[in-house]
This record gives C-alpha cells, sequence and structure tokens, in this order.
C-alpha cells in the first residue's frame, strides 16, 4: 500500500523560504518503468493546481507562477520528494499536497500526464505580507 506523507509546511513572511518533504513507502516499480510525482496546492476556494513534477528520470517541470522562485527534487535512497520554495509570495499560501503516478512503461514525455492515484494528506503553507 502506498503511502505518502508530507511536512514542512508553516508560516512565514514574504520573501522566506521553506522545504517541503514527502516520504513516499509502499511504492515498488521496475527498473523500466516510469512514474512521476508532483506537489499541488489549493487555496480556500480555489481550484488545485499542480506546482511541480518530476518523473522517475528527473525531467522536472513547473508552473509559470512558482518557475525560479521553487524547485522539486528527489532523493531516491531516502525514498523522498522536496519542494524548496524561495522567495514566499502571499499568493504562494496553500494546502501543499505530495502525489505519484502508478508505476508503468511509458514514454519519458507522458509519465506525468497519466492520472495521480496515490495522495498525502498535506501540509499546510501560510505567508505573510
Amino acid at each position: 500500500q502506498v503511502q505518502l506523507v508530507e511536512s514542512g509546511g508553516g508560516s512565514v513572511q514574504a520573501g522566506g523560504s521553506l522545504r517541503l518533504s514527502c516520504v513516499a513507502s509502499g511504492f515498488s516499480y521496475s527498473r523500466s518503468s516510469r512514474y512521476c510525482m508532483g506537489w499541488f496546492r489549493q487555496a480556500p476556494g480555489k481550484e488545485r493546481e499542480g506546482v511541480a513534477n518530476i518523473t522517475s528520470d528527473g525531467s522536472t517541470s513547473y508552473a509559470d507562477s512558482v518557475k525560479g522562485r521553487f524547485t522539486i527534487s528527489r532523493d531516491g535512497a531516502k525514498n523522498t520528494l522536496y519542494l524548496q520554495m524561495n522567495s514566499l509570495k502571499p499568493e504562494d499560501a496553500a494546502m501543499y499536497y505530495c502525489a505519484a503516478t502508478v508505476p508503468a512503461f511509458v514514454f519519458p514525455g507522458v509519465a506525468c500526464s497519466r492520472p495521480f492515484p496515490y495522495w498525502g494528506q498535506g501540509t499546510q503553507v501560510t505567508v505573510s505580507s
């Protein structure tokens, strides 16, 4: 059973930084399969949006709103996904979720286009102006 557990949220002032972590367990895949892990966020009254994702090959992509400020990375040995958030803005305040796709034999370019059935419980980020 796959479990994703986020941590690292908190309250910071605008311009500050936070690093979110997501520890994955129960996740198994073969070396020839690919998967995608991502960070999503949802603010009150708004739809959930993708923030950043990373494939098992290490390819990354970011929402335009966070490019140049956020960095997604992963440590395979620790089964941990990270999101380094710098220059935080009040509009970055939201509940942040870690998610993962089911590993599959797919081309690299489509790994993050697949559904994300695995989700963590979320970690709250508050940014004050």
